[in-house]
């Protein structure tokens, strides 16, 4: 068992088994052993790969996609450009020169969401020099009008998971089993308030971090002006399953077989979000597939002027690039990975999304 797995089973003897919101938390963000607190997860040498790290061109679409969405807000100097859970910093390097490429002369202001040391090490060289600034959380972002960006955040924020029985819907929970290794259980009493209909096994995820930070960024957009740019894998209809899995090696393992050495994510509630976002008062882009999104962004003709420039091997790379991203098989990027915008209400007609819903 691994430090944090023992010091979780001694949580759980102490005081009994745990809800998976909390040893989620535990996993990522404990301050000595967590996922994220010790490691650069990215790349080849890590467990897993996002969008930015496959191809430049996903972050100088985003830094484009960006240069509009100001225009469209009327133009605010400086221009609060914020990322949520930043990874390497890639995709703030991409939008950054793209964003001076498009809007010549504009004062541009990165602020980073970051808690993890590690990440923020890798951040801060990679943006040196661009007067970018960290936070622990939005909180303390400044007020104004910014374009919020959360590319893959939202999938590693803890939920709570419940499974239909008989009398109701049970808390799935991480206790001790009869082999003294962490194993999955549920709470003896059905958890009232909970009226989703379904047959008895069904699993049903409810993201209350998520939520709660989707409301305050509404409520901020809707006060105070922007958007909310927010792409990761998940499903744009309520429904029921377990989405929880665990990424080691870039592979899946078993979530409970090593805290804090593997990723820890669960699939978005895309519906959940987007209501919860409007019932804060803002506006609702979307969902849409991050392959139409980007296709509507011009992905194939930056491919193409790329290329032109290329020997190749390197056209070769860009080819297979836009392949990843825009892979329409059910389990491929380009429909698994949706695209959605919570913005101030009167803002619309944003590019790569359908007319808002308020």
């Amino acid at each position: 068992m691994t430090p944090l797995g023992r010091e979780i089973a001694a949580i759980i003897r102490e005081t009994g088994p745990i809800g998976i919101d909390r040893y989620m938390a535990l996993c990522l963000g404990h301050p000595a052993h967590g996922y994220y607190r010790t490691r650069d997860p990215l790349g080849a040498r890590g467990d897993f790969t996002t969008a930015p790290e496959i191809t430049q061109m996903f972050g100088e679409l985003i830094g484009a996609w960006a240069a509009w969405v100001h225009r469209a807000m009327g133009a605010p100097e400086p221009l609060l450009l914020v990322e949520l859970g930043p990874g390497r910093g890639t995709l703030m390097g991409d939008a950054l020169r793209a964003l001076a490429a498009a809007a010549p002369g504009l004062r541009v202001a990165p602020h980073l969401v970051e808690t993890s040391g590690v990440l923020r090490q890798v951040q801060e060289r990679r943006l040196a020099g661009t007067a970018a600034t960290w936070h622990p959380g939005l909180e303390s972002v400044p007020d104004g009008p910014a374009i919020i960006i959360a590319n893959e955040f939202f999938d590693c924020l803890p939920v709570r998971q419940f499974v239909r029985a008989g009398d109701g819907w049970h808390e799935r929970l991480v206790g001790i089993g009869a082999d003294g290794a962490l194993a999955f259980g549920l709470a003896p009493e059905p958890t009232p308030g909970i009226a989703a209909e379904a047959a008895d096994g069904a699993v049903v995820s409810v993201p209350g971090v998520a939520l709660d930070t989707v409301r305050a960024i509404a409520r901020r957009v809707r006060d105070q002006g922007g958007v909310l740019l927010a792409i990761d894998y998940g499903h744009v209809e309520p429904g029921f399953g377990d989405t929880l899995q665990a990424l080691a090696g870039h592979a899946f393992a078993d979530p409970l077989a090593a805290p804090g050495e593997a990723d820890l994510t669960c699939h978005v509630d895309f519906a959940a979000l987007a209501l919860a976002g409007r019932e804060a008062g803002a506006a609702i882009h979307g969902p849409v597939s991050q392959g139409d999104f980007l296709t509507a962004l011009g992905l194939r003709e930056r491919a193409a002027r790329l290329r032109l420039r290329a020997d190749d091997a390197q056209a070769a790379s860009i080819d297979a690039a836009v392949t990843r991203l825009t892979d329409d098989r059910p389990e491929g990027m380009g429909r698994l990975f949706k695209v959605m915008v919570l913005s101030a209400p009167a803002l619309d007609g944003l590019p790569g999304l359908p007319p808002a819903i308020v």
